[in-house]
């Protein structure tokens, strides 16, 4: 509790989680703790671009939330201070990097979401495979993320590849095919949820937690996964090398990676899978993706891969 007149304990975060599930879990931090949180928003490449530029002094003490691809590539370039929070030793092995430079918060598998209307005036089934999105009924009708600045968009690149066994020649040969169905890559990772919810475009390829808040908003879309299978990202958070607030930084990596924020996906409709094993997966969304054939992608060498993959992307793809 604070004293009266006395100022709140501060620390500063650059969060990759949209403001409308930031600010509710920051919220609730502060009510736990009387740490209150500074945050701005940018997507996962915006984010990672400026805690690298920043490197030699750091704005921020804590990147949270945002696909582990993103953390990954900042180990790299050595931005991150390692730090094992008391709930590490419980964590998934996959829910935490080996030395300790971050650790996950929840599981975000990517997903097919399309009009129900399109797929109907189209005659189509939800689209079950990858090469599905080939179909010339999808042409110009396709929004996904831009990997220049979506982490969802290098999660689904890297997906892409691990579907093709990593042979490099295959997966972007198919990621150039379907090149003639987009309609556009957008900014965000959830940019095209909204067209797509409106009929503008057909289809998209998403997080499930943008997918899930679209059909809670009402709008008619179905959600479905390629048997082939699909990648699915941990969310995770990671305090910065040089931080000005590292013990604030470390209490909120305490809180975050624990059943004590977990458990407030549900509360707030956060279609997040937790990544701590004590939190029970909500049930309306265990049913959604029970069947489906979803793998980890591998952040290691996806966080290695990142620039030179993105860059190849831009190169081949994009135009």
């Amino acid at each position: 509790m604070n004293i009266p007149g006395q100022a709140a304990e501060e620390l500063n975060a650059y969060s990759i989680w949209p403001e409308n599930w930031a600010r509710p879990m920051f919220e609730e931090f502060e009510k736990a703790t009387g740490i209150h949180v500074n945050f701005i928003r940018f997507s996962s490449g915006e984010a990672l671009a400026r805690i690298i530029a920043e490197k030699n002094n750091p704005q921020v003490d804590v990147l949270f939330g945002g696909p582990v691809e993103t953390h990954s590539a900042g180990i790299k370039e050595g931005v991150f201070e390692p730090y094992k929070p008391p709930t590490y030793d419980v964590l998934e092995g996959r829910f935490k990097d080996a030395n300790g430079y971050w650790v996950g918060i929840a599981d975000d598998p990517l997903v097919f979401m399309s009009n129900a209307g399109f797929l109907k005036e189209k005659n189509l089934n939800p689209p079950s495979s990858w090469y599905d999105l080939l179909d010339p009924a999808y042409k110009d009708m396709i929004q996904m993320a831009d990997a220049r600045t979506s982490g969802t968009a290098v999660t689904r690149i890297f997906t892409i590849l691990q579907v093709f066994d990593r042979d490099e020649d295959k997966a972007f040969e198919y990621m150039k095919k379907l090149r003639a169905n987009v309609q556009a890559y957008t900014k965000s990772g959830g940019g095209g949820t909204i067209p797509v919810g409106l009929g503008q475009a057909g289809a998209g390829i998403f997080f499930i937690v943008d997918a899930l808040k679209t059909q809670q908003e009402g709008y008619d879309v179905v959600v479905s996964f390629p048997k082939e299978g699909i990648g699915t990202s941990t969310e995770a958070i990671a305090l910065l090398k040089g931080a000005k607030n590292p013990e604030l930084g470390k209490k909120l990596i305490d809180w975050a990676s624990s059943p004590a924020m977990q458990n407030f996906f549900a509360k707030y409709k956060i279609n997040f899978i937790p990544a701590h094993p004590d939190v029970e997966i909500e049930p309306s969304l265990a049913e959604v993706v029970k069947n489906a054939n979803i793998f980890p992608i591998d952040s290691v060498w996806a966080g290695e891969n990142r620039k030179r993959i993105v860059d190849e992307w831009v190169e081949k793809v994009l135009p």
